[in-house]
């Protein structure tokens, strides 16, 4: 199993949704507005450093748990429907999950994905 979390901009977020609905055994999502700042030099719009201050950027992070044959058609999926083409469109960052247990049923493991 993996875990998968992309960081895009807030409004891809209807269009990744839509496009992650469509993968045949995905079983859910979450989502959560978030607010960060990467790598950006003095001339980046939207990330300015000031003193000790530092703007931050919103995104939404995405978190997908998943079976290791799904990895790559998700990732392919979110980089699409995410992309703008503009800097800072995000990044998809994927983790191996030991376990997962669903509290309903009791289930453990890739069942209870």
């Amino acid at each position: 199993m993996k875990e998968i979390k992309a960081y895009i901009k807030p409004h891809k977020l209807s269009a990744v949704t839509a496009a992650l609905r469509k993968v045949e055994g995905l079983t859910g999502m979450s989502a959560v507005d978030v607010r960060g700042f990467g790598r950006c030099d003095d001339s980046s719009e939207g990330h300015r450093a000031v003193g000790d201050l530092v703007d931050y950027v919103p995104h939404v992070k995405i978190e997908i748990a998943c079976l290791d044959e799904m990895v790559e058609e998700i990732i392919s999926v979110i980089a699409k429907a995410a992309h703008t083409g503009l800097r800072g469109d995000g990044r998809i960052y994927v983790t191996n999950l030991e376990t997962a247990v669903r509290i309903e049923t009791g289930e453990h493991g890739e069942t209870a994905v």
